[in-house]
């Protein structure tokens, strides 16, 4: 059911979580920092209004319609699905401390080593950098790998994200989507 969440409804989503969608064998398992407390409140990720990830899939060529988050689960069917690095509702991503992002990215590598998506897109790279301990990882593909899971850093497609528009978040989900093609 599509709804707005209440301001009630959305501030008791502060600290709460929201369900995986993940399979095994994932072309690319998209992972976010954590969720909002908007997302929360309705059960779905990215569904903030003015977060840019469906609108960025779409552009790039991941999903053949704009989904909205009511939408997230139909991304299974083509074999993409979604997490968060941590999994604590927060009304900002740097409302987390460094502990707990580590402690993310020990359960994010324990979804990949059992699911084993082929790419793993970070969605946001100073996440990336505290939980991955890459304090110079730049944005694209990295040299490591998780497992046997490649990684990919693509910027947070969060509405607060100023440093790219739709049109940038776009060609380099694009870029990472033609990667995942070959």
């Amino acid at each position: 059911m599509q709804r707005k969440p209440t301001p009630a409804e959305i501030r008791a989503a502060f600290g709460t979580t929201i369900p995986d969608i993940i399979a095994p064998n994932l072309q690319v398992l998209f992972c976010g920092i954590n969720p909002s407390l908007y997302s929360a409140a309705i059960g779905h990720h990215f569904a903030r209004p003015g977060n840019r990830f469906w609108p960025a899939l779409h552009g790039a060529g991941f999903t053949q319609r704009l989904l909205t988050p009511f939408e997230d689960h139909d991304l299974l069917q083509t074999g993409y699905g979604l997490t968060n690095i941590a999994t604590r509702a927060t009304a900002r991503a740097d409302e987390l401390d460094t502990a707990e992002l580590v402690i993310g990215q020990q359960q994010l590598a324990a979804k990949v080593q059992h699911y084993q998506p082929r790419f793993l897109a970070v969605l946001g790279i100073s996440a990336y950098r505290t939980a991955f301990n890459r304090p110079k990882a730049v944005m694209g593909q990295q040299e490591e790998f998780l497992h046997q899971t490649a990684i990919w850093v693509l910027p947070n497609p969060s509405g607060l994200n100023a440093h790219y528009q739709l049109e940038d978040l776009k060609r380099v989900y694009g870029e990472l989507r033609v990667a995942a093609q070959t």
